[in-house]
């Protein structure tokens, strides 16, 4: 056995309060390596009376990688003290005991050291990672404010397009987009089934996607204002719908009044501590173009990437850190907003987003805060910084099987398990899952415009852990390239849009919030992997409930003959004749029996 493989750390995702009473253990060890995975534990106090240390409580293997196996046990102590090891038997008939100290033989010798075990001194319920339940029940809505619709031309920038006008929109395009587009078209958003909406940007900036930002406490005069704002929540509120703004804190637009001053005054601003400016003078670079602010390489201040006119904001300063808590504050607050998108996350330091926590929380204890990150991030989802990430590295994974049919299926499989390990499980509950945004090309696009892969890829997610999020106009077959073609204007004209696609999505919708226990809650089984086949067969379960789903990436018809006849919940390309079930290539089948 290799014992090199065996790793737990405890107060992590490996060791963490689920609920109040429910305290969650896993181990990793090498892949196919372990037999029998088994936990041992008890109260510290009393291990030399109780001799708890005699008694195994056998794991669970729940999750595989490429090259490891995951096991899993539910348990608590009624004192909130734990102290545990884990007996490990390998299929080589050899036994370990891995504990606080690394890994022995597995005797009387080691277990009646209380030294051996790991500890958890006391289980705190206010240092239980917790997750906003309402978010685990949402199905998101991604709407890019100056491309969904335009209610009001009274508000139209100088220079704007009409509606739709080029196919392929430029980089600083307008088309008047704003707040009273998204009013006036609420009820869509309703029929379609969706319970939040995640705004790019509203704020006032000089681009038209908003992330150069000019004043966080306004509107952009673009969009409206911000009594337009208030009744958009408002009516949103009324209908069930929650909502999340973008927050820019990483950096702030070269148009602000605070990086003007710095232009003007170099080292004599005021603000020229609240940038990373490495060296004076500070050049303007108002005679850019769009495109060439796009990419400026070095300059004497740090930027977003290499966009000059985007620079980074110091957020080790306590004027700059106090400004933008005024600004996190103030529009829950006045505004009464639901959540926080938060831009180049990982770019900010984990200091100033601990206190933007605290300050959010504090107003509204459910409040749900999302960091932008693509990456493993567990440093941010201890509890006390983001409740999730926009889920990249994992909808990448589903996109890498069935869109660019790169990796296998046991090899998105094992993908999958990877991330869902990162992360404790009621962080995985209300990860935010996409497959596409307005930083990415469109679904349809991705899928070489094959609505059919499209439909699949899009109930794949649906029926994983997190919270799905459609963007907008991929529920009516719009595609796009990458940034800027991904942010086309919104199709209105219904003899435009794709009908056959509105409906399943209506229909997916519909399925996700009817099953939203399952799958928020559920665990995942991965028992039917087929990569000459492409097919993947995985149930869902939950207490007495589970579903069973089968997608068919395989160029052959997948032929089941099951046990009874399955009751349909959703499918695509996919019949049934009593206990038959076929599936056709890039279809899917999620049923009950």
């Amino acid at each position: 056995m290799e014992t090199a493989a065996i790793y737990h750390r405890p107060d992590s995702e490996y060791a963490y309060l689920y609920e109040v009473d429910n305290f969650h253990i896993r181990l990793r060890t090498k892949k196919g390596d372990a037999k029998q995975v088994s936990l041992i534990s008890g109260d510290p106090y009393s291990h030399g009376t109780e001799k708890w240390f005699k008694k195994d409580k056998p794991m669970k293997l729940t999750a595989s990688t490429d090259i490891h196996d995951y096991w899993m046990i539910e348990t608590y102590e009624k004192t909130k003290r734990i102290a545990y090891c884990f007996h490990v038997e390998g299929f080589d008939e050899s036994e370990v005991l891995y504990g606080d100290r690394g890994v022995f033989p597995f005797t009387d010798e080691y277990l009646e050291d209380a030294n051996t075990f790991f500890r958890m001194p006391y289980l705190h319920e206010i240092d239980q990672v917790k997750t906003p339940e309402w978010v685990k029940e949402t199905v998101w809505y991604q709407i890019f404010p100056e491309r969904f619709a335009n209610g009001d031309k009274k508000n139209d920038p100088e220079g704007t397009l009409p509606w739709g006008s080029k196919e392929n929109p430029g980089r600083d395009d307008f088309y008047g987009g704003d707040l009273q587009g998204v009013i006036d078209h609420l009820d869509y958003l309703v029929d379609l089934g969706i319970n939040g909406i995640y705004f790019c940007p509203l704020f006032k900036a000089k681009s038209n996607h908003k992330y150069d930002t000019i004043d966080y406490l306004d509107i952009d005069p673009d969009f409206g204002d911000k009594e337009l704002f208030k009744t958009l929540v408002q009516e949103a509120h009324k209908r069930g719908i929650r909502v999340m703004l973008d927050a820019v804190f990483n950096h702030l637009g070269m148009d602000s009044m605070q990086w003007q001053d710095v232009l003007e005054n170099q080292e004599n601003s005021r603000y020229k501590d609240w940038f990373h400016i490495n060296e004076f003078p500070v050049q303007s670079l108002a005679d850019l173009s769009v495109e060439e602010l796009e990419n400026v390489n070095e300059l004497s201040y740090d930027t977003f990437a290499f966009t000059g006119h985007m620079p980074k904001l110091n957020t080790r300063n306590l004027e700059v850190q106090e400004f933008l808590l005024d600004v996190t504050t103030y529009w829950i607050n006045q505004f009464d907003i639901d959540a926080w998108r938060l831009d180049v996350a990982n770019e900010v330091d984990h200091h100033f987003w601990k206190k933007f926590h605290q300050a959010s929380i504090d107003l509204k204890e459910d409040f749900y805060i999302l960091g932008e990150i693509w990456h493993s991030s567990q440093s941010w989802l201890q509890g006390d910084e983001f409740h999730a990430v926009m889920n990249y590295a994992y909808t990448e994974t589903i996109q890498n099987f069935f869109m660019k049919e790169n990796i296998s299926a046991s090899k998105m499989v094992a993908g999958l398990n990877e991330q869902l390990m990162l992360y404790r499980k009621q962080t995985n509950e209300v990860m935010f899952n996409m497959l596409d945004s307005h930083d990415t090309a469109r679904l349809l696009t991705i899928s070489n415009n094959n609505k059919q892969l499209a439909k699949a890829g899009l109930a794949f997610v649906f029926t994983q852990h997190g919270s799905p999020c459609i963007y907008y106009g991929t529920e009516i077959g719009m595609d796009g390239h990458n940034d800027p073609d991904c942010r086309k204007c919104m199709i209105w004209e219904e003899e435009k849009q794709d009908s056959n696609m509105l409906d399943f999505t209506k229909d997916l919708i519909a399925f996700r919030k009817s099953n939203q226990g399952l799958l928020s809650y559920g665990e995942i089984d991965w028992f039917d992997i087929r990569d000459d086949e492409k097919v993947v067969g995985f149930k869902r379960k939950f207490g007495n409930e589970e579903i069973i789903c089968y997608f068919n990436q395989g160029e052959k018809d997948l032929e089941l003959v099951l046990e009874q006849k399955p009751e349909s919940l959703l499918k695509n390309l996919a019949y049934s004749d009593n206990k038959l079930l076929s599936i056709k290539q890039n279809g899917f089948a999620i049923y009950k029996i």
